[in-house]
């Protein structure tokens, strides 16, 4: 205790540093005293880490530490969660180990620390992928232990409150990614009152123009209705009291970066949205909350559409309240939220809630499973790809505009809105999402692509043996689903481009009268190790994808007088159309079945398919190396994209009349777009799905029957 207390005397305690006396303080109101012993220990264990390190405002390292544990004592942590606070700096920028924080105060420490810490020693190719990395490693620690994102949380939040020390440019990229990962995380957990803080601050720094406006209004508007809010306050406790409810009315204080996102999301003046009052109401029970919002009515008329039942069905971060908008004194609008002492701590304090309630308290722990439930599926999402599609993932599950669904069973899913029935599917289980062919949504057949509403019962109809649709990586919304999805057409991709790549090596050595079958064994593995490789299939892969040039590796695989034994040329290599995503047709021309082809090895994409005519070709001439002889395979019922255009005089109804003539030939119009040439004529340019060439030629002499057509041309780059 002596040193404890001789070492705080050397803290300077300025007006925004938390010095540990404030801190013990604290602590004695709810830990027992052989946990505010561990508590000081670790701070002097970090005082001394730290000691002679200063932060750039000036003041010691220390206060930093010290500063984030105080934040977490207002949400009432337990120990080990404010030791980790004390020490959560030591292992990033002292020489302290793991294995000494181990030692000294146990794993469960240790393992939080190591969790918050950032990946210094690692290098990255750039910032973007550093942050995206350790982003990955915090979330996933926060699986093994969520208290590893209140600490990150905290410590995030002092730092935001001292920016201002911090380079402008600098200011500007931690802002942003508070407004982009941090807030979100922490209203995603429930932490409302950190996630306030953190908008504040982010929008603060980033756009300090717009905040200070808005926090101008706010504040003119604040002293304005003074009146308004005591006689609206009056009128609501006067109303409950003769109900004999006991309750507590408090006014609703409007955050300024929620002003400027409602702004922007219904594209509204600041006036429209300043002149809104809140309120707040709590009361003992959750059955008093809808006796409370029969009385609330009865004062002042409610508007239309506008309440929201959170109890029944909680949002997806666990906040519960009641919303109603009502029509207050000269019917200016006000909010009124109803809720419980203990939905308030929740809305409030999120999952850090729980570390407040006992044991015993069966509502605690369901929180604190659902947010588990979230952190679990990160798991999933981070099996495939890189750290940046992580982060990317991520982002779209943090922010919180839901849709509610139901199973057939009843069983309520939370979705970011515009979610699809294939996500649903993905969210009930990865298995049920790649087996999925078709939907039932309220007992009627849809689209899997059909995006789901509020309320809805969906019912996912699966096929053994079946598997994802490339296509639904491109509407799919939530995380799982992308991810899931991407793990899959890489293996797909991957099988393909292994294939491709046999086929085009085959056809190179086809050159020289050989074949793999035909080489021996010993001659294809050197060459695989000779290119720093490890398997034939990796070196079939890259030559598929196009980061290998199959003729250079043919050569390399020849015996010394290989040459004396060309007969001729390879033939073309030969293509079906079904080959999959390593076989793409290039959109500038539109290759379709008979038309004269030419390939171009891409890297990262493999094969792209081009006509002999398109323009595009010129700038691909100086790489020959590149270029693979192609024919037609026959091939069975593939249909392909082909662009045409139409020159049609302008006639009411005549788009209908082309199309509807398209559609007689047993056609599909994937798309369709009108140019307007001048008040004579315009063009119309329709990308159809075709079999091949014939198929278009019926296509194209159907449309130039027509007396409003005045050409008919396809397009080519």
């Amino acid at each position: 205790m002596d040193v404890t207390s001789s070492l705080r005397s050397l803290l300077p305690y300025g007006r925004r540093s938390i010095g540990i006396n404030q801190l013990i303080d604290k602590l004695e109101t709810y830990l027992p005293h052989e946990d505010v012993e561990r508590v000081q220990a670790a701070y002097d264990f970090a005082y001394q880490a730290h000691e002679g390190q200063r932060r750039r405002s000036g003041e010691p390292y220390i206060t930093h530490p010290v500063a984030v544990a105080d934040l977490l004592a207002d949400l009432r942590l337990d120990a080990q969660t404010l030791i980790a606070a004390i020490l959560h700096d030591v292992m990033e920028d002292t020489p302290t180990l793991k294995e000494e924080i181990t030692t000294r105060f146990g794993t469960e420490v240790a393992e939080l620390v190591d969790g918050v810490s950032k990946l210094d020693q690692i290098q990255f190719k750039s910032r973007r992928e550093a942050q995206a990395e350790s982003f990955r490693k915090m979330l996933l620690a926060m699986v093994r232990d969520i208290r590893v994102i209140m600490v990150k949380l905290a410590d995030r939040t002092h730092n935001m409150r001292t920016l201002g020390s911090m380079p402008p440019a600098k200011r500007r990229t931690i802002a942003r990614e508070t407004l982009d990962i941090y807030a979100p995380i922490a209203n995603r957990l429930g932490m409302h009152a950190i996630k306030v803080e953190l908008e504040d601050l982010g929008f603060r720094s980033l756009y300090p123009r717009r905040y200070k406006v808005i926090e101008t209004a706010v504040r003119k508007a604040k002293g304005n209705q003074k009146q308004f809010v005591g006689r609206i306050k009056v009128a609501l406790e006067a109303a409950l009291t003769r109900a004999q409810i006991p309750a507590r009315v408090e006014g609703r204080e409007k955050d300024v970066y929620s002003i400027y996102q409602k702004m922007r999301r219904k594209k509204v003046s600041l006036a429209e949205i300043v002149d809104v009052y809140g309120f707040r109401i709590i009361v003992d029970r959750a059955d008093t909350c809808y006796r409370t919002l029969g009385i609330v009515h009865g004062v002042y008329k409610p508007m239309p559409g506008r309440f929201k039942d959170y109890i029944a069905i909680p949002r997806a971060n666990g906040y519960q309240s009641l919303h109603t908008t009502l029509f207050g004194p000269n019917s200016l609008p006000i909010e009124v939220q109803i809720r419980t002492v203990e939905m308030h701590h929740v809305a409030e304090s999120g999952i850090a809630a729980h570390w407040q309630y006992k044991e015993g308290d069966s509502s605690g722990r369901t929180y604190s499973d659902r947010a588990r439930e979230w952190l679990q599926q990160l798991v999933e999402i981070q099996q495939g790809g890189n750290s940046e599609e992580f982060l990317e993932s991520v982002k779209v599950d943090l922010f919180p505009d839901k849709v509610y669904v139901f199973t057939p069973k009843g069983d309520i899913r939370r979705l970011p809105r515009g979610s699809t029935c294939v996500d649903f599917a993905y969210d009930v289980h990865t298995d049920v999402g790649n087996r999925c062919v078709a939907a039932k949504v309220d007992r009627r057949l849809v689209p899997l692509r059909t995006p789901l509403r509020n309320g809805q019962t969906v019912e996912i109809i699966t096929a053994k043996g079946a598997t994802p649709n490339p296509s639904w990586v491109n509407f799919v919304v939530t995380a799982k689903a992308r991810a899931a999805i991407r793990q899959y057409l890489k293996n797909l991709k991957r099988s393909e481009a292994v294939d491709l790549g046999k086929r085009l090596l085959n056809q190179a050595l086809e050159e020289f009268s050989l074949s793999l079958r035909k080489l021996p064994d010993e001659t294809v593995d050197t060459v695989v190790r000779d290119l720093g490789l490890k398997t034939r299939d990796e070196l079939f892969e890259k030559i598929g994808l196009g980061e290998r040039v199959a003729p250079f590796v043919a050569r390399r695989m020849l015996p010394a007088d290989a040459d004396a034994a060309v007969e001729g040329a390879a033939g073309p290599l030969a293509i079906a159309g079904t080959e999959g995503l390593v076989v793409t047709y290039a959109r500038c021309c539109f290759p379709i079945p008979n038309d004269p082809i030419l390939a171009n090895l891409s890297t990262g994409r493999g094969v792209v398919i081009h006509r002999e005519a398109c323009g595009n070709l010129a700038s691909f001439r100086k790489q020959p190396e590149k270029w693979i002889p192609v024919t037609w395979q026959t091939s069975g019922d593939r249909v392909f994209h082909v662009e045409i255009k139409i020159e049609v005089t302008n006639r009411m109804g005549v788009l209908a009349r082309v199309a509807s003539a398209i559609a007689g030939t047993q056609t599909n119009i994937d798309r369709v777009s009108v140019v307007e040439r001048d008040s004579d004529s315009s063009t119309l340019i329709f990308e159809l799905l075709v079999s091949d060439r014939r198929h278009l030629a019926r296509v194209i002499r159907a449309v130039r029957g027509m007396g409003e057509v005045l050409k008919v041309t396809r397009t080519l780059a």
